[in-house]
């Protein structure tokens, strides 16, 4: 083949840059080359790190300096405000690339099937994420009256959520939130966030450094009951082969121990206790029931029988992300993610969807940290280009990449670019600088069109 060899990804956010990367710094890069196209649903790049970190993460949002890197290079064009499969299908995209690598994330929330979870107060984790970074998709405003509030999960997400909550709004203020949300937050009647687990110190999914990052708030005490602090055989085996297990039980216990401190805002954080029911009055919720568990030897637990009801108008499940199915795709409705073998898709039938691959979360779900993905982009674009070298790629109708920005043209798809992103970034940076932050996010899509040229 003496063209480059074209594929599209479907998804600008960390996974599907890393799998250009890969590409990239691919031998078939070298001769006759690789030509990426990228697609995304936002008018901006970078999916969870613009619209999935808390604002108040700017070392995590350092990853987009090293994402940037990779958009800049010539082989990559971004497409993004188009939309999979609205505005372009996978039949059109096979029509102009030889494969077609999908990563497309997870950013709903996942189930958590207890009574009153549809109460009015009841809330995804994901969706308030989405409000508090300012996405243009969701409502501008956010209820935020709850004196007491629980959030359910003991995972990073969870401790983001709690942290925001807890938190003032100035504290706030430097980060890159929208105005909407600055008068959101200031409005925020939270004085005691709850964060329940229904295991142990050792089984929390925080990162040790996210984790202590909470005690560094001068208007947060975090609270840890020292009966809370227990560990059978699967725990201490747990300790001794995870360090960051062991750092994140070594901090919890040493806020065990010491005496509570006078500021004003109170973030719990609850061990062995299994959300069971959220209760309700008149449709609103006004309190919530777990039972507390017990270590079984092995690191899991099981239940006691031993209820309590917590003081709480308002609930946060952060108990995990999950993906939207993908039209035209082999689904796993159990797992949320598309099958696969070494990223190559796989059919009911056991066979390869000829030239179609994941990446990222839609492939392996929504575990693991941002710099994860990496190892997932590289198997799976090993996997593209040995097909590619063992002719098992299909030929595209039409590989000429103008033919993509005629189609979109003809659609009347108003797209933008990487030149786009450029201008939305200064546009962004501009409404920060008279403030003294480094940059104010613009919310509304219109707008982030409008700042982008498309």
């Amino acid at each position: 083949m003496s063209r480059p060899l074209r594929v599209a990804i479907v998804g600008a956010g960390p996974a599907g840059i890393y799998a250009a990367d890969a590409l990239l710094k691919s031998e078939a890069a070298a001769d006759p080359g690789v030509s990426i196209d990228l697609f995304e649903r936002m008018p901006a790049p970078f999916g969870l790190i613009r619209y999935g970190v808390a604002p108040d993460h700017p070392r995590i949002k350092g990853i987009i300096t090293a994402l940037h890197q990779v958009l800049d290079k010539p082989q990559i064009r971004l497409f993004g405000n188009v939309d999979y499969p609205t505005d372009i299908s996978l039949d059109d995209l096979r029509a102009f690339y030889d494969a077609v690598i999908f990563s497309t994330g997870a950013t709903a929330d996942r189930e958590l099937r207890i009574p009153g979870i549809e109460l009015d107060g009841s809330y995804g984790a994901a969706d308030f994420v989405s409000w508090y970074d300012g996405h243009p998709d969701v409502p501008r405003t956010w209820p935020l009256e709850a004196e007491k509030v629980a959030v359910l999960g003991v995972g990073n997400v969870a401790l983001d959520v709690a942290r925001v909550l807890a938190k003032t709004a100035d504290e706030l203020l430097p980060t890159e939130i929208p105005a909407n949300v600055y008068d959101g937050l200031k409005a925020n009647k939270a004085l005691e966030v709850h964060v329940f687990g229904r295991r142990g110190p050792a089984q929390a999914k925080f990162s040790p450094m996210e984790l202590r990052e909470l005690d560094h708030s001068p208007n947060i005490e975090v609270i840890v009951d020292p009966e809370d602090i227990d560990y059978d055989e699967g725990s201490i085996a747990t300790r001794r082969g995870n360090k960051q297990a062991d750092m994140v039980a070594k901090t919890l216990e040493n806020w065990a121990i010491r005496d509570a401190g006078d500021r004003p805002h109170k973030l719990f954080l609850h061990f062995f206790e299994s959300p069971t029911e959220i209760l309700g009055e008149d449709g609103k919720v006004v309190g919530l029931r777990t039972e507390r568990t017990a270590l079984d030897g092995t690191g899991n637990v099981k239940g006691t029988g031993e209820f309590k009801d917590w003081d709480v108008t308002a609930v946060y499940r952060a108990v995990g992300y999950l993906s939207d199915k993908l039209p035209k795709l082999p689904w796993d409705i159990e797992t949320g993610t598309v099958p696969d073998e070494g990223g190559r898709v796989l059919q009911e039938t056991g066979e390869h969807l000829q030239s179609t691959y994941v990446t990222g979360w839609i492939r392996r779900g929504p575990v693991g940290l941002i710099g994860h993905t990496k190892g997932d982009a590289n198997e799976t674009v090993a996997n593209l280009l040995d097909d590619h070298a063992n002719g098992r790629l299909q030929t595209p109708a039409s590989p000429a990449p103008e033919a993509v920005d005629a189609f979109l043209t003809e659609r009347d798809i108003r797209f933008t670019t990487w030149e786009g992103w450029y201008k939305l970034d200064a546009a962004e940076k501009a409404l920060g600088e008279p403030q003294g932050r480094e940059r104010v996010k613009i919310v509304e899509r219109e707008d982030m069109l409008k700042a982008s040229g498309a």
